[in-house]
């Protein structure tokens, strides 16, 4: 169940498209018959103002609806999307609108889970406005955290440990955006030896640590796939590199590098490879965007498959960060 791109998923028939990503700032046009995360940061590098990822799978789909959440499900998969404005939420003293909408888009989630009967989220992927900004004495990602962990801690999924692969990062304007994948068994989380886990981050980074695993290996039927969550220039828990962009990059990879090797280690396939991974690389200055890319091309080629986004990064003080994934097939015996 790869990426595709849009045609040869269309092609493979709309049916069996689980649901996929748009990246870009084109106008959105007819929305498909699946859930589409519309993600509005500009691509760079591309001639094209939009573009479609997709998730095809090999049967069909069921599909369904749930408190705004659009979804859809094949065999002992699901993939969703939802929106949730702010503006619908009022802040009291306590509790910012960004922290109530957080925790009620994942409250949702694990009600939609729960009644799939898919109890186990893999991979999340988070999108915000505004992410650094301080609103009330409090960065706008620490507010995210702090809704993320109280959904997590009501619906008894721990904040540490075997949680998601995942990412959030910051775009001009829109509504929290939240996609996700999840399955009927546990995902094997998978950590870097080189960073304190996200989730035992000391205080001075926000009254709740983020709730994810650095990467996942989760199992589909055959398959084995490695997602490897947004990985930023972080050596412990302290950002290296400040004001440094090639030093960022090169640090990133790095990290994304440790990742895979503890991958591997705990891996049921062949091993992964830098140069086989998909990324995702988000860039917080476009100017910086050429040297990201002749970065990159010096430390794994300039075959990989890369798509580069301009958006806001979940520390004021990076610069970039890379996300990844790839699939391997499981062998079985006769």
């Amino acid at each position: 169940m790869p990426l595709a791109d849009l045609p040869d998923a269309v092609a493979g028939g709309a049916d069996r498209v689980l649901g996929g990503a748009r990246l870009g700032q084109a106008s959105p046009g007819l929305a498909p018959g699946w859930p589409v995360q519309a993600i509005a940061a500009p691509l760079l590098g591309k001639p094209d103002d939009s573009l479609q990822e997709i998730w095809r799978c090999d049967a069909a789909c069921a599909a369904g609806e749930s408190e705004g959440i659009r979804w859809r499900r094949a065999g002992n998969l699901l993939y969703g999307v939802i929106e949730l404005a702010e503006a619908d939420f009022s802040p009291t003293p306590v509790v910012s609108a960004l922290q109530a909408a957080s925790a009620e888009a994942y409250r949702r989630i694990f009600r939609l889970l729960d009644a799939q009967r898919l109890p186990n989220l893999w991979r999340v992927w988070n999108y915000l406005a505004g992410i650094n900004q301080e609103v009330d004495g409090l960065e706008r990602y620490r507010q995210f955290n702090i809704g993320r962990q109280d959904a997590f801690l009501e619906f008894r999924r721990g904040a540490t440990g075997n949680v998601p692969a995942a990412c959030a990062l910051g775009v001009a304007e829109g509504p929290l955006s939240i996609a996700f994948m999840a399955g009927d068994t546990p995902a094997v989380p998978v950590e870097n030896p080189r960073q304190v886990s996200a989730y035992n981050y000391p205080a001075e980074y926000g009254p709740r640590s983020p709730t994810f695993s650095r990467a996942a290996l989760v199992y589909l039927p055959g398959q084995e796939i490695l997602f490897i969550s947004g990985t930023a220039s972080i050596v412990g828990h302290r950002t290296v590199h400040p004001d440094d962009v090639v030093g960022q990059c090169r640090e990133s990879l790095a990290n994304v590098a440790a990742v895979v090797a503890e991958a591997n280690r705990l891996a049921r396939t062949t091993a992964y490879g830098l140069d086989e991974l998909s990324y995702r690389v988000y860039v917080r200055q476009a100017e910086d965007f050429p040297l990201v890319r002749e970065t990159l091309a010096g430390l794994i080629g300039d075959t990989v498959e890369i798509v580069y986004v301009q958006a806001d990064i979940c520390r004021h003080d990076l610069l970039l960060e890379i996300e990844a994934m790839a699939s391997h097939t499981l062998e079985t015996c006769a």
